[in-house]
């Protein structure tokens, strides 16, 4: 059993690198502090795992086809393009704000969509749900991994050291993210173009797997 959990950490690392799910992570997380791209990060991760534990459990009593399957490419992929024709919305609306203030001797930039400053949990509780949405894409990647593993059968053990191989992933990308946020995002003109890269990623990605 501790080879097969070694299998499904090292199959969520894997996974964890697709383009779709770093750019869904850099959408929630640039201009973010520390704490906040962390947690968007350990949200998304959770919510991608729960996702195909929920399939894969399901997937054990109804045979499903690999044409119903390839929907969920298709939902992951829109939810990706939407993200990214928000995001470049947001940048040709002026509607990506930042303010600095001194707080404790230290410089704190915040950044924020919409006309007024509001300090909120949209963005991590939105991060979650676009994990639930796209784990719905990793049903078929994952199904050929479970099927050299226990016969097929998920438990949470299985799905817990995928989720794990995920989460370790898209915390050292959070990292990175931090530190773009720190040292190049304390202008507004490097954050529009920021969003502008993020937005337009996004709907290249989404395309790609539409047509892939």
């Amino acid at each position: 059993m501790e080879l097969s959990l070694i299998v499904i950490f090292w199959y969520g690392i894997l996974h964890a690198f697709g383009p779709d799910h770093l750019t869904a992570i850099a959408d929630f997380s640039i201009g973010k502090e520390k704490k906040k791209t962390l947690l968007i990060t350990l949200l998304f991760a959770i919510g991608h795992g729960l996702t195909l534990f929920i399939f894969a459990k399901v997937l054990e009593n109804i045979n499903l086809s690999k044409e119903f399957l390839g929907y969920g490419d298709i939902i992951s992929a829109s939810v990706i393009m939407m993200m990214g024709i928000y995001l470049l919305f947001m940048v040709a609306t002026n509607r990506i704000q930042l303010k600095k203030h001194i707080h404790d001797n230290k410089e704190h930039i915040h950044i924020w969509f919409g006309k007024s400053h509001q300090h909120t949990n949209s963005d991590t509780s939105s991060a979650f749900t676009m994990g639930l949405l796209m784990g719905i894409g990793g049903v078929r990647g994952m199904l050929v991994t479970l099927g050299i593993i226990n016969g097929g059968v998920v438990d949470f053990t299985m799905i817990g050291a995928f989720t794990l191989g995920v989460m370790a992933v898209f915390m050292l990308f959070g990292l990175l993210i931090l530190y773009i946020n720190k040292n190049f995002l304390g202008n507004l003109t490097n954050v529009r173009r920021a969003f502008t890269l993020a937005g337009v990623t996004s709907l290249v990605v989404g395309t790609n797997i539409l047509i892939g």
